[in-house]
């Protein structure tokens, strides 16, 4: 264990909130490729709805392979039948050259690359070290560029990995820096396995927030040991105003042994707008969408929030 000194965080923690915040939702892509399959049907409702409620950035599927990720086999299916909003993003995880030529097929309106800050869970996840990650990027970030196709990057692991313990903050800062200067737009910080605290959180934005701009990162929290919210709160003091979130808490990871889903997008939304952040998005549409979808997949919510207002309609 350690010892209770130096659990003790004695750096600055600026307490100003955000007036506003943007919600990455990442249920129809990092959400159900973790769920049992569902219906192109029912994705199309989801997008749909979830559309409608307010939400501007959503994940919509993945470009990979369908024999590694059988729940995303239909995401161009899914891309060509949604219906678009003209101020939502639609994006798509490309972790290759094929996936981006799908991506652009697909008409998305953005990419995602996704690597690790730890070499165990870069094995186990996409079998290569965090360096050759970076170098398969290469290809993908040029296309990306001469098309003028966004980029964003995702980090797993930032705080500890399932198979390399605790992640350190300079391999992440250094991680993150990589990443925009190779051409991605935006990093999305991942605590893949869901075991980080917010002084965990605060050690880490931290160290990252000196060669990059908060503005320029997002966190990505799971719920595994429930302190999702109390490090999206950390997070929102240390200046971080994107969160990535998953309608109903719906996910988790198939190569993090024990990983639970995303945080909920309802809970978020809660959150954040009882303490005057604004989101943008409607609670209750949000919160049917995701009745909507856990009907399909025959589970109830993962979101207090969700299985609250539910008890009361």
């Amino acid at each position: 264990m350690t010892p209770p000194s130096e659990r003790i965080y004695h750096g600055h923690l600026p307490g100003k909130l955000p007036t506003r915040v943007k919600i990455v939702e990442v249920g129809p892509r990092d959400g159900l490729q973790n769920e049992q399959n569902v219906a192109t049907e029912a994705k199309l409702a989801l997008i749909n709805r979830l559309s409608d409620s307010g939400l501007k950035h959503i994940e919509t599927g993945a470009f990979v392979s369908a024999k590694r990720v059988p729940q995303m086999a239909d995401s161009l299916s899914v891309f060509h039948a949604i219906k678009r909003h003209p101020n939502v993003i639609y994006s798509a995880l490309t972790p290759n050259i094929q996936g981006f030529e799908i991506a652009l097929a697909a008409k998305a309106c953005e990419v995602a690359v996704f690597t690790s800050a730890s070499e165990g869970f870069c094995q186990n996840n996409i079998h290569c070290s965090v360096n050759e990650s970076l170098k398969r990027f290469e290809s993908v970030l040029a296309l990306a560029k001469l098309h003028g196709l966004p980029v964003r990057g995702y980090v797993s692991c930032v705080l500890e990995c399932p198979f390399d313990g605790p992640t350190s903050p300079q391999n992440v800062t250094n991680l993150a820096r990589s990443l925009l200067d190779m051409g991605c737009y935006e990093i999305s910080l991942g605590d893949t396995i869901g075991r980080g605290t917010p002084l965990q959180v605060a050690r880490l934005l931290d160290d990252v927030s000196k060669k990059v701009d908060p503005a320029r990162l997002a966190v990505h929290f799971h719920n595994t040991w429930g302190q999702a919210l109390p490090n999206i709160y950390q997070a929102l003091l240390m200046g971080i105003t994107t969160i990535d979130s998953s309608i109903a808490g719906l996910g988790g990871c198939p190569y993090a042994p024990g990983a639970s889903g995303n945080v909920a997008t309802e809970d978020v939304i809660y959150l954040c707008e009882q303490m005057g952040v604004e989101t943008g998005v409607d609670l209750q549409k949000a919160a049917s969408a995701g009745w909507m979808i856990c009907d399909a997949l025959g589970i109830s919510p993962r979101s207090n929030v969700s299985l609250a207002l539910r008890s009361q309609n």
